[in-house]
Protein backbone atom coordinates (compact mmCIF):
# COMPACT_ATOMS: atom_id res chain seq x y z
CA UNK A 1 0.00 0.00 0.00
CA UNK A 2 1.33 3.41 -1.00
CA UNK A 3 0.66 6.44 1.17
CA UNK A 4 1.64 10.09 0.81
CA UNK A 5 0.56 12.93 3.13
CA UNK A 6 0.33 16.64 2.42
CA UNK A 7 -0.34 19.31 5.08
CA UNK A 8 -2.80 21.78 3.56
CA UNK A 9 -3.17 23.80 6.79
CA UNK A 10 -2.13 23.61 10.42
CA UNK A 11 -4.63 20.83 11.08
CA UNK A 12 -5.83 19.62 7.67
CA UNK A 13 -4.14 16.65 5.98
CA UNK A 14 -4.56 15.46 2.40
CA UNK A 15 -3.57 11.82 2.19
CA UNK A 16 -3.28 9.89 -1.07
CA UNK A 17 -3.65 6.14 -0.65
CA UNK A 18 -2.99 3.45 -3.23
CA UNK A 19 -4.13 -0.14 -2.74
CA UNK A 20 -2.59 -2.77 -5.08
CA UNK A 21 -4.95 -4.20 -7.70
CA UNK A 22 -4.04 -7.70 -6.57
CA UNK A 23 -5.42 -7.03 -3.09
CA UNK A 24 -8.59 -5.56 -4.57
CA UNK A 25 -9.16 -8.54 -6.87
CA UNK A 26 -8.46 -11.04 -4.07
CA UNK A 27 -11.09 -9.34 -1.90
CA UNK A 28 -13.59 -9.33 -4.77
CA UNK A 29 -13.00 -13.05 -5.33
CA UNK A 30 -13.49 -13.79 -1.62
CA UNK A 31 -16.73 -11.82 -1.63
CA UNK A 32 -18.00 -13.72 -4.70
CA UNK A 33 -17.10 -17.07 -3.13
CA UNK A 34 -19.14 -16.13 -0.08
CA UNK A 35 -22.01 -15.12 -2.36
CA UNK A 36 -21.78 -18.43 -4.27
CA UNK A 37 -22.43 -20.44 -1.09
CA UNK A 38 -25.81 -18.81 -0.52
CA UNK A 39 -26.92 -17.47 -3.93
CA UNK A 40 -30.17 -18.77 -5.37
CA UNK A 41 -30.12 -18.88 -9.17
CA UNK A 42 -32.85 -20.54 -11.22
CA UNK A 43 -31.69 -23.82 -12.76
CA UNK A 44 -28.95 -24.43 -10.18
CA UNK A 45 -28.89 -26.06 -6.78
CA UNK A 46 -27.75 -23.82 -3.87
CA UNK A 47 -23.95 -23.87 -3.69
CA UNK A 48 -23.58 -25.37 -7.18
CA UNK A 49 -23.83 -22.17 -9.24
CA UNK A 50 -20.79 -21.86 -11.55
CA UNK A 51 -18.41 -19.05 -10.65
CA UNK A 52 -18.78 -17.60 -14.15
CA UNK A 53 -22.50 -17.11 -13.50
CA UNK A 54 -21.83 -15.68 -10.05
CA UNK A 55 -19.37 -13.16 -11.55
CA UNK A 56 -21.79 -12.20 -14.28
CA UNK A 57 -24.62 -11.53 -11.83
CA UNK A 58 -22.93 -10.29 -8.68
CA UNK A 59 -19.46 -8.94 -9.51
CA UNK A 60 -20.48 -5.29 -9.87
CA UNK A 61 -22.21 -5.15 -6.48
CA UNK A 62 -19.45 -7.21 -4.83
CA UNK A 63 -16.81 -4.84 -6.23
CA UNK A 64 -18.63 -1.78 -4.86
CA UNK A 65 -18.86 -3.38 -1.42
CA UNK A 66 -15.19 -4.32 -1.50
CA UNK A 67 -14.12 -0.84 -2.57
CA UNK A 68 -16.11 0.68 0.30
CA UNK A 69 -14.58 -1.71 2.82
CA UNK A 70 -11.05 -1.24 1.46
CA UNK A 71 -11.31 2.54 1.59
CA UNK A 72 -12.29 2.31 5.26
CA UNK A 73 -9.70 -0.30 6.26
CA UNK A 74 -6.83 1.15 4.21
CA UNK A 75 -7.51 4.63 5.60
CA UNK A 76 -7.26 3.24 9.14
CA UNK A 77 -4.04 1.38 8.26
CA UNK A 78 -2.58 4.52 6.69
CA UNK A 79 -3.25 6.85 9.66
CA UNK A 80 -1.71 4.25 12.00
CA UNK A 81 1.31 3.91 9.72
CA UNK A 82 1.71 7.70 9.47
CA UNK A 83 1.03 8.17 13.20
CA UNK A 84 -1.82 10.61 12.56
CA UNK A 85 -4.74 11.26 14.90
CA UNK A 86 -7.85 12.15 12.85
CA UNK A 87 -10.33 14.50 14.51
CA UNK A 88 -13.23 13.38 12.34
CA UNK A 89 -14.31 11.28 9.40
CA UNK A 90 -12.40 11.93 6.15
CA UNK A 91 -13.78 13.38 2.95
CA UNK A 92 -12.95 10.81 0.25
CA UNK A 93 -12.22 11.74 -3.36
CA UNK A 94 -11.79 8.80 -5.79
CA UNK A 95 -8.88 8.91 -8.26
CA UNK A 96 -8.74 5.39 -9.75
CA UNK A 97 -11.59 2.91 -9.25
CA UNK A 98 -11.08 0.91 -12.47
CA UNK A 99 -11.07 -2.88 -12.61
CA UNK A 100 -7.60 -4.33 -12.94
CA UNK A 101 -5.89 -1.16 -11.71
CA UNK A 102 -4.66 -0.11 -8.29
CA UNK A 103 -7.37 1.46 -6.15
CA UNK A 104 -6.34 5.05 -5.53
CA UNK A 105 -8.18 7.72 -3.53
CA UNK A 106 -7.56 10.94 -1.62
CA UNK A 107 -8.72 11.31 1.98
CA UNK A 108 -8.90 14.84 3.38
CA UNK A 109 -9.32 15.19 7.14
CA UNK A 110 -8.33 17.20 10.20
CA UNK A 111 -6.03 15.99 12.94
CA UNK A 112 -6.02 16.78 16.64
CA UNK A 113 -3.66 19.66 17.46
CA UNK A 114 -0.35 18.83 19.11
CA UNK A 115 0.57 21.22 21.92
CA UNK A 116 1.81 21.42 25.48
CA UNK A 117 -0.27 23.16 28.14
CA UNK A 118 1.65 26.01 29.75
CA UNK A 119 1.20 29.26 31.64
CA UNK A 120 0.05 27.81 34.99
CA UNK A 121 2.20 30.33 36.87
CA UNK A 122 0.38 33.28 35.25
CA UNK A 123 -3.11 32.15 36.26
CA UNK A 124 -4.55 34.20 39.15
CA UNK A 125 -7.13 32.47 41.33
CA UNK A 126 -9.23 33.93 44.15
CA UNK A 127 -10.25 31.08 46.45
CA UNK A 128 -13.18 32.03 48.69
CA UNK A 129 -13.13 30.92 52.33
CA UNK A 130 -16.40 30.90 54.30
CA UNK A 131 -18.19 29.09 57.09
CA UNK A 132 -21.83 28.39 57.86
CA UNK A 133 -22.63 30.32 61.05
CA UNK A 134 -25.69 30.20 63.31
CA UNK A 135 -26.97 33.43 61.78
CA UNK A 136 -26.73 31.86 58.31
CA UNK A 137 -28.78 28.89 59.49
CA UNK A 138 -31.35 31.26 61.06
CA UNK A 139 -31.62 33.12 57.77
CA UNK A 140 -32.09 29.88 55.86
CA UNK A 141 -34.87 28.82 58.23
CA UNK A 142 -36.64 32.12 57.50
CA UNK A 143 -36.27 31.49 53.75
CA UNK A 144 -37.68 27.97 54.08
CA UNK A 145 -40.63 29.26 56.09
CA UNK A 146 -41.37 31.97 53.50
CA UNK A 147 -41.19 29.41 50.71
CA UNK A 148 -43.91 27.47 52.50
CA UNK A 149 -46.13 30.44 53.28
CA UNK A 150 -49.86 29.74 53.47
CA UNK A 151 -52.51 32.40 52.85
CA UNK A 152 -55.62 32.77 54.99
CA UNK A 153 -58.62 34.94 54.11
CA UNK A 154 -58.98 38.21 56.06
CA UNK A 155 -61.66 40.92 56.21
CA UNK A 156 -59.29 43.91 56.30
CA UNK A 157 -57.97 46.05 53.45
CA UNK A 158 -55.19 44.52 51.34
CA UNK A 159 -51.54 45.24 52.14
CA UNK A 160 -48.33 44.52 50.31
CA UNK A 161 -47.56 40.82 50.71
CA UNK A 162 -51.25 39.83 50.74
CA UNK A 163 -52.64 37.50 48.11
CA UNK A 164 -55.67 38.62 46.11
CA UNK A 165 -58.04 36.47 44.10
CA UNK A 166 -59.21 38.77 41.29
CA UNK A 167 -61.13 38.95 38.02
CA UNK A 168 -60.12 41.70 35.64
CA UNK A 169 -60.93 43.10 32.22
CA UNK A 170 -58.41 45.34 30.49
CA UNK A 171 -58.97 47.84 27.69
CA UNK A 172 -56.78 50.20 25.69
CA UNK A 173 -58.46 53.08 23.86
CA UNK A 174 -61.79 51.58 24.88
CA UNK A 175 -61.08 48.23 23.21
CA UNK A 176 -60.37 44.92 24.97
CA UNK A 177 -56.99 43.40 24.00
CA UNK A 178 -55.68 39.85 23.84
CA UNK A 179 -54.47 38.57 27.21
CA UNK A 180 -55.98 41.55 29.04
CA UNK A 181 -58.74 39.66 30.87
CA UNK A 182 -58.76 36.80 33.39
CA UNK A 183 -60.87 35.23 36.14
CA UNK A 184 -59.78 33.79 39.47
CA UNK A 185 -56.20 35.01 39.16
CA UNK A 186 -54.07 34.77 42.31
CA UNK A 187 -51.82 37.80 42.76
CA UNK A 188 -49.44 38.61 45.62
CA UNK A 189 -49.20 42.38 45.98
CA UNK A 190 -45.62 43.59 45.68
CA UNK A 191 -44.49 40.55 43.68
CA UNK A 192 -43.89 42.63 40.55
CA UNK A 193 -45.72 40.07 38.45
CA UNK A 194 -47.98 42.63 36.72
CA UNK A 195 -47.07 45.78 34.78
CA UNK A 196 -45.93 48.80 36.86
CA UNK A 197 -48.78 50.51 38.66
CA UNK A 198 -51.18 47.55 38.59
CA UNK A 199 -50.35 46.02 41.97
CA UNK A 200 -49.73 49.37 43.64
CA UNK A 201 -53.25 50.51 42.67
CA UNK A 202 -54.80 47.54 44.48
CA UNK A 203 -53.27 48.22 47.89
CA UNK A 204 -56.18 48.98 50.21
CA UNK A 205 -58.90 47.06 48.34
CA UNK A 206 -61.29 44.76 50.23
CA UNK A 207 -63.01 41.51 49.28
CA UNK A 208 -66.07 42.19 47.12
CA UNK A 209 -64.80 45.57 45.93
CA UNK A 210 -64.56 46.61 42.27
CA UNK A 211 -61.86 49.09 41.36
CA UNK A 212 -60.92 50.73 38.05
CA UNK A 213 -57.17 51.32 37.68
CA UNK A 214 -55.07 52.92 34.93
CA UNK A 215 -51.52 51.53 34.78
CA UNK A 216 -49.23 52.26 31.80
CA UNK A 217 -47.43 49.60 29.79
CA UNK A 218 -43.63 50.04 29.74
CA UNK A 219 -42.15 51.64 26.62
CA UNK A 220 -40.17 48.44 25.97
CA UNK A 221 -43.16 46.09 26.48
CA UNK A 222 -42.89 42.98 24.30
CA UNK A 223 -46.24 43.66 22.61
CA UNK A 224 -45.45 46.75 20.54
CA UNK A 225 -49.16 47.51 20.06
CA UNK A 226 -49.44 48.09 23.83
CA UNK A 227 -45.99 49.55 24.59
CA UNK A 228 -46.18 52.96 26.26
CA UNK A 229 -49.99 53.03 26.32
CA UNK A 230 -52.21 53.62 29.37
CA UNK A 231 -54.76 50.89 29.99
CA UNK A 232 -58.00 50.76 31.93
CA UNK A 233 -58.49 47.66 34.05
CA UNK A 234 -61.75 46.91 35.85
CA UNK A 235 -60.72 44.68 38.74
CA UNK A 236 -63.14 42.68 40.92
CA UNK A 237 -61.62 41.48 44.20
CA UNK A 238 -62.95 38.05 45.15
CA UNK A 239 -60.87 37.62 48.31
CA UNK A 240 -57.99 39.05 50.30
CA UNK A 241 -55.65 36.59 52.09
CA UNK A 242 -52.82 37.37 54.48
CA UNK A 243 -49.56 35.38 54.56
CA UNK A 244 -49.11 32.96 57.44
CA UNK A 245 -45.59 31.67 58.08
CA UNK A 246 -45.52 28.04 59.27
CA UNK A 247 -44.33 27.33 62.79
CA UNK A 248 -41.01 25.57 63.30
CA UNK A 249 -42.62 22.36 64.51
CA UNK A 250 -42.63 18.64 63.67
CA UNK A 251 -45.24 19.14 60.95
CA UNK A 252 -42.99 21.66 59.20
CA UNK A 253 -39.87 19.53 59.67
CA UNK A 254 -41.62 16.53 58.12
CA UNK A 255 -42.02 18.49 54.86
CA UNK A 256 -38.25 18.07 54.48
CA UNK A 257 -38.14 14.42 55.51
CA UNK A 258 -36.99 15.14 59.09
CA UNK A 259 -39.04 13.01 61.48
CA UNK A 260 -36.80 12.97 64.55
CA UNK A 261 -34.64 15.38 66.55
CA UNK A 262 -37.02 18.34 66.68
CA UNK A 263 -35.67 21.83 66.00
CA UNK A 264 -32.05 20.94 66.77
CA UNK A 265 -32.18 17.95 64.41
CA UNK A 266 -33.72 20.11 61.70
CA UNK A 267 -31.09 22.83 62.16
CA UNK A 268 -28.33 20.21 61.95
CA UNK A 269 -29.76 18.87 58.67
CA UNK A 270 -30.13 22.37 57.22
CA UNK A 271 -26.54 23.21 58.25
CA UNK A 272 -25.27 20.02 56.61
CA UNK A 273 -27.03 20.89 53.35
CA UNK A 274 -25.72 24.45 53.49
CA UNK A 275 -22.16 23.22 54.05
CA UNK A 276 -22.53 20.89 51.04
CA UNK A 277 -23.78 23.80 48.94
CA UNK A 278 -20.89 25.96 50.17
CA UNK A 279 -18.29 23.34 49.21
CA UNK A 280 -19.82 22.91 45.77
CA UNK A 281 -20.09 26.65 45.16
CA UNK A 282 -16.52 27.50 46.17
CA UNK A 283 -15.16 24.51 44.26
CA UNK A 284 -17.13 25.51 41.16
CA UNK A 285 -15.87 29.12 41.29
CA UNK A 286 -12.27 27.98 41.56
CA UNK A 287 -12.74 25.53 38.70
CA UNK A 288 -14.25 28.23 36.47
CA UNK A 289 -11.29 30.53 37.17
CA UNK A 290 -8.84 27.74 36.41
CA UNK A 291 -10.56 26.92 33.13
CA UNK A 292 -10.72 30.59 32.13
CA UNK A 293 -7.02 30.89 32.98
CA UNK A 294 -6.08 27.84 30.93
CA UNK A 295 -8.02 29.20 27.97
CA UNK A 296 -6.33 32.59 28.21
CA UNK A 297 -2.85 31.09 28.54
CA UNK A 298 -3.13 28.50 25.78
CA UNK A 299 -4.11 29.39 22.22
CA UNK A 300 -5.24 26.14 20.62
CA UNK A 301 -6.35 25.78 17.01
CA UNK A 302 -9.48 23.68 16.94
CA UNK A 303 -10.55 21.15 14.29
CA UNK A 304 -13.75 22.32 12.57
CA UNK A 305 -15.08 18.77 12.75
CA UNK A 306 -14.98 18.78 16.55
CA UNK A 307 -16.77 22.13 16.73
CA UNK A 308 -19.41 20.88 14.31
CA UNK A 309 -19.99 17.77 16.41
CA UNK A 310 -20.30 19.86 19.58
CA UNK A 311 -22.71 22.28 17.87
CA UNK A 312 -24.91 19.31 16.97
CA UNK A 313 -24.83 18.07 20.58
CA UNK A 314 -25.83 21.51 21.85
CA UNK A 315 -28.65 21.68 19.31
CA UNK A 316 -30.05 18.36 20.55
CA UNK A 317 -29.73 19.51 24.18
CA UNK A 318 -31.60 22.73 23.38
CA UNK A 319 -34.48 20.83 21.77
CA UNK A 320 -34.64 18.41 24.72
CA UNK A 321 -34.60 21.30 27.21
CA UNK A 322 -37.19 23.52 25.57
CA UNK A 323 -39.29 20.82 23.90
CA UNK A 324 -41.20 21.16 20.68
CA UNK A 325 -41.33 19.06 17.54
CA UNK A 326 -38.34 20.61 15.83
CA UNK A 327 -35.42 19.12 13.97
CA UNK A 328 -32.27 20.16 15.88
CA UNK A 329 -30.54 20.92 12.57
CA UNK A 330 -33.06 23.71 11.97
CA UNK A 331 -31.48 25.70 14.83
CA UNK A 332 -28.84 28.11 13.45
CA UNK A 333 -25.31 26.85 14.11
CA UNK A 334 -24.23 30.42 14.94
CA UNK A 335 -26.25 30.26 18.18
CA UNK A 336 -23.97 27.54 19.54
CA UNK A 337 -20.58 28.04 17.87
CA UNK A 338 -18.97 30.16 20.62
CA UNK A 339 -20.06 27.78 23.40
CA UNK A 340 -19.10 24.77 21.28
CA UNK A 341 -15.61 26.15 20.61
CA UNK A 342 -15.05 26.85 24.31
CA UNK A 343 -16.10 23.33 25.24
CA UNK A 344 -13.91 21.74 22.58
CA UNK A 345 -10.83 23.81 23.46
CA UNK A 346 -11.25 23.11 27.17
CA UNK A 347 -11.70 19.42 26.44
CA UNK A 348 -8.44 19.35 24.48
CA UNK A 349 -6.57 21.34 27.16
CA UNK A 350 -7.86 19.19 30.03
CA UNK A 351 -7.00 16.00 28.13
CA UNK A 352 -3.48 17.31 27.50
CA UNK A 353 -2.98 18.17 31.20
CA UNK A 354 -4.07 14.62 32.08
CA UNK A 355 -1.57 13.28 29.54
CA UNK A 356 1.32 15.60 30.53
CA UNK A 357 1.01 14.87 34.24
CA UNK A 358 -0.05 11.22 33.80
CA UNK A 359 -3.17 11.73 35.92
CA UNK A 360 -5.56 8.90 36.75
CA UNK A 361 -8.82 9.08 38.73
CA UNK A 362 -8.17 8.83 42.47
CA UNK A 363 -10.56 6.03 43.47
CA UNK A 364 -10.67 7.26 47.09
CA UNK A 365 -11.92 10.65 45.84
CA UNK A 366 -14.39 8.90 43.55
CA UNK A 367 -15.83 7.07 46.56
CA UNK A 368 -15.88 10.27 48.61
CA UNK A 369 -17.76 12.18 45.89
CA UNK A 370 -20.31 9.40 45.47
CA UNK A 371 -20.90 9.27 49.22
CA UNK A 372 -21.35 13.06 49.33
CA UNK A 373 -23.92 12.96 46.53
CA UNK A 374 -25.65 10.01 48.17
CA UNK A 375 -25.90 11.85 51.52
CA UNK A 376 -28.66 14.02 50.04
CA UNK A 377 -30.92 10.94 49.77
CA UNK A 378 -32.81 9.08 52.48
CA UNK A 379 -31.10 5.76 51.73
CA UNK A 380 -27.51 6.79 50.93
CA UNK A 381 -26.14 3.23 51.06
CA UNK A 382 -28.46 2.19 48.24
CA UNK A 383 -27.35 5.15 46.13
CA UNK A 384 -23.67 4.29 46.62
CA UNK A 385 -24.33 0.66 45.68
CA UNK A 386 -26.25 1.78 42.57
CA UNK A 387 -23.29 3.83 41.32
CA UNK A 388 -20.89 0.91 41.74
CA UNK A 389 -23.25 -1.38 39.80
CA UNK A 390 -23.55 1.02 36.85
CA UNK A 391 -20.33 1.44 34.90
CA UNK A 392 -21.56 4.40 32.87
CA UNK A 393 -22.53 6.45 35.93
CA UNK A 394 -19.38 5.40 37.76
CA UNK A 395 -17.20 6.48 34.84
CA UNK A 396 -18.98 9.84 34.75
CA UNK A 397 -18.02 10.38 38.41
CA UNK A 398 -14.46 9.33 37.60
CA UNK A 399 -14.38 11.98 34.86
CA UNK A 400 -15.53 14.62 37.35
CA UNK A 401 -12.83 13.59 39.82
CA UNK A 402 -10.19 13.57 37.08
CA UNK A 403 -11.21 17.12 36.16
CA UNK A 404 -10.89 18.09 39.85
CA UNK A 405 -7.37 16.62 39.83
CA UNK A 406 -6.56 18.78 36.79
CA UNK A 407 -7.74 21.83 38.77
CA UNK A 408 -5.58 20.77 41.73
CA UNK A 409 -2.58 20.38 39.42
CA UNK A 410 -3.02 23.93 38.14
CA UNK A 411 -3.54 25.32 41.65
CA UNK A 412 -0.15 23.95 42.74
CA UNK A 413 1.54 26.41 40.36
CA UNK A 414 -1.02 29.21 39.95
CA UNK A 415 -1.16 32.48 41.90
CA UNK A 416 -3.78 31.63 44.53
CA UNK A 417 -5.22 34.20 46.94
CA UNK A 418 -7.47 33.06 49.79
CA UNK A 419 -10.26 35.55 50.56
CA UNK A 420 -12.56 35.31 53.59
CA UNK A 421 -16.18 36.13 52.73
CA UNK A 422 -19.64 35.55 54.14
CA UNK A 423 -21.64 32.42 53.38
CA UNK A 424 -24.04 34.41 51.19
CA UNK A 425 -21.19 35.91 49.18
CA UNK A 426 -19.57 32.52 48.72
CA UNK A 427 -22.67 30.78 47.38
CA UNK A 428 -23.85 33.71 45.25
CA UNK A 429 -23.63 32.82 41.55
CA UNK A 430 -20.70 34.42 39.75
CA UNK A 431 -21.64 37.35 37.56
CA UNK A 432 -21.67 36.69 33.84
CA UNK A 433 -18.91 38.50 31.92
CA UNK A 434 -20.04 41.90 30.61
CA UNK A 435 -20.17 42.32 26.86
CA UNK A 436 -17.67 44.77 25.40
Amino acid sequence: MQVSVESTSALERRMTIGVPAERVENEVTKRLQQTARRAKVAGFRPGKVPMSVIRQRFEDSARQEVLGDLIQSSFYEAVVEQKLNPAGAPSVEPKVFEKGKDLEFIATFEVFPEFKVAGFEEIAIERLQAEVGDADVDNMLDILRKQNTRFEAVERAAENGDQLNIDFVGKVDGEAFAGGSAKGTLLVLGSGRMIPGFEEALVGVKAGEERVINPTFPADYQNLDLAGKTAEFTVTVNSVSAPQLPELNDEFFSLFGIKEGGLEGFRAEVRKNMERELRQATKSKVKNQVMDGLLAANAVEVPKALIGNEVNRLRVQAVQQFGGNINPEQLPAELFEEQAKRRVVLGLIVAEVVKQFELKPDEARVRELIEEMASAYQEPEQVVAWYYKNDQQLNEVRSVVLEEQVVDTVLQKAKVTDTSVSYEEAVKPAEAPKAD
